[in-house]
């Protein structure tokens, strides 16, 4: 439900050429059936000329709701078109988390 909201709000705010919300929760110390840890992966030429930082933030205002309830992490991945054809469309995998093998 809340990956939803994001990709919605995302779509709807940037028109990504790309845009993939991955729900990484299961990969934290959070009770099963969280939604609280996101990776995107968002390709969008609304991006251009914009630092991480901008476009970091562009984001954050748009998922502000999100993110002052449930979502406790996000990890962007902000891409042009043209940097992410110069990544030939591979992004970051996410660090394993601290204290995923503590129960919650």
């Amino acid at each position: 439900m809340i990956r939803a909201q994001i990709e919605d709000k995302l779509r709807n705010e940037f028109q990504p050429a790309y845009l993939d919300v991955q729900d990484e929760s299961y990969r934290h110390n959070v009770p099963a059936g969280s939604e609280s840890h996101f990776k995107v992966v968002i390709v969008s030429d609304r991006f251009s000329g914009e630092r991480f930082l901008a476009r970091h933030r562009a984001i954050y205002a748009v998922l502000a709701k999100e993110l002052a309830g449930p979502v406790h992490a996000l990890a962007l991945h902000t891409y042009t078109t043209t940097e992410w054809q110069g990544l030939q469309d591979t992004v970051p995998a996410s660090p394993d988390c601290r204290g995923a093998g503590l129960q919650a």
